[in-house]
């Protein structure tokens, strides 16, 4: 069942039963914040005349103090817009999923989004894939309808970095996917193809690295011109170490202009890279995909070694004289982090991760080496029989570690 309005001011609320039991509530990023308000409203109040107290809101989106109010039970799983999660939250979504509606045969889900529905994306395929290692034959045709839904509605708008990652989370499912434990330092990151970002020709690209959504390398700024080169290398030495979610965006900064655009953004965890040359294509990389500006047979490699020590012999890769950089990283504009603002990505550090990992294993009987390997608990998803373990069947049992959980007596 699907509704779909559409208000006064061209703000769509789209309000779908993906199954019987799990429910995609999302508005577009551009919604009226007066009608956004409203329409919140309306829908906590649906909400409550058909399910009662028997639905667990999930916030796929940014904290918001009138969403806590207008209902009872809140999971906090919030993450930026057209962006994946960690793995770690995915694991921890459909855990909190699964044991929510395993508790009692009347509890639904309900999947908050405002923005780009790829985030309703991501939680839908990855909890199919989820509920699909159970295989029990009542839930074969809510799987299908996940899957229905994953590809009529998110497949179209999603970016390339969601469906890796849900990539990764089937593969480590089902074992297709090995653990690659070993460090990872980066040495290299060569894009293959000079995208056009100035009226002449060529860019000036810079790059951002986070590492858990935090900041951990910024490149000098290279100046490149369009005819003067095939590809451009940039170059990190000693290698930086790198493990867990990563995320690489690089900038083209604006000729005489204090503003920047993103060239291409990818999302990747160390835990699925084997080889030590990685080379993703223009259809692997978000925003770069629809991007004309972004050749075609463009692709971006990433060079890799086990030790920070500089890789001989890759001589091959310097760039030519006509290739200029600053290295004045001062500047606010390359300094400044898109991500300062957003409360639902204060992730943990890695001490605190293996603290984490090894809590879940405590409380759900997991195998250690599957929990060692990911680091940040998705190991609790399967037992040593293969199959999803069957946590505690109530709220107050959640490990409050998987998101902020938040009850209002009051509603």
């Amino acid at each position: 069942m699907s509704v779909s309005r559409t208000v006064e001011d061209s703000c769509e609320l789209d309000l779908v039963y993906v199954t019987e039991r799990i429910i995609a509530v999302s508005f577009p990023s551009t919604a009226n914040e007066e009608n956004f308000r409203s329409n919140l409203r309306e829908v906590a109040q649906m909400l409550k005349s058909k399910h009662g107290g028997s639905y667990l809101l999930f916030n796929l989106s940014e904290r918001r103090p009138d969403i806590t109010k207008l209902h009872a039970k809140i999971l906090e799983f919030g993450w930026p817009d057209l962006h994946t999660p960690a793995l770690e939250k995915i694991c921890s979504v459909c855990k909190a999923m699964d044991t929510w509606l395993n508790a009692d045969p009347h509890n639904v889900v309900v999947l908050h989004n405002k923005g780009n529905r790829g985030r309703i994306g991501v939680v839908i395929a990855a909890y199919m894939h989820y509920s699909n290692i159970s295989a029990s034959a009542d839930q074969a045709l809510d799987r299908f309808a996940m899957k229905r839904f994953y590809e009529d509605k998110i497949v179209p708008i999603g970016q390339p970095s969601q469906r890796r990652y849900v990539h990764y989370f089937s593969g480590l499912l089902s074992g297709s996917i090995k653990m690659n434990n070993k460090p990872l330092f980066l040495h290299h990151v060569i894009m293959h193809g000079i995208p056009n970002f100035e009226s002449k020709g060529g860019c000036r690209p810079f790059l951002r690295i986070y590492q858990a959504m935090q900041p951990v390398y910024t490149s000098g700024i290279y100046n490149v011109q369009g005819d003067s080169q095939t590809s451009i290398c940039i170059t990190i030495e000693p290698g930086l170490l790198l493990k867990g979610d990563i995320l690489l965006k690089c900038y083209h900064k604006k000729f005489r202009s204090p503003a920047r655009d993103v060239i291409f953004r990818v999302q990747f965890h160390t835990c699925a890279i084997h080889d030590l040359g990685v080379v993703f294509g223009k259809e692997d990389l978000d925003d770069a995909f629809k991007d004309d500006r972004f050749p075609e047979y463009g692709k971006v490699e990433f060079v890799f070694s086990y030790g920070p020590e500089k890789i001989q012999g890759m001589e091959h890769l310097e760039n030519g004289p006509s290739v200029s950089v600053d290295y004045n990283t001062s500047d606010p504009l390359i300094r400044w982090d898109s991500y300062d603002n957003f409360d639902g990505h204060r992730e943990d550090g890695m001490e605190g991760r293996w603290q984490l990992g090894f809590q879940l294993l405590s409380a759900w009987h997991c195998p250690a080496p599957v929990a060692s390997a990911l680091l940040v608990g998705c190991s609790t998803i399967v037992g040593s029989e293969g199959r999803p373990r069957r946590g505690p069947g109530h709220l107050g049992e959640l490990p409050v570690r998987w998101g902020t959980i938040r009850q209002n007596r009051n509603v």
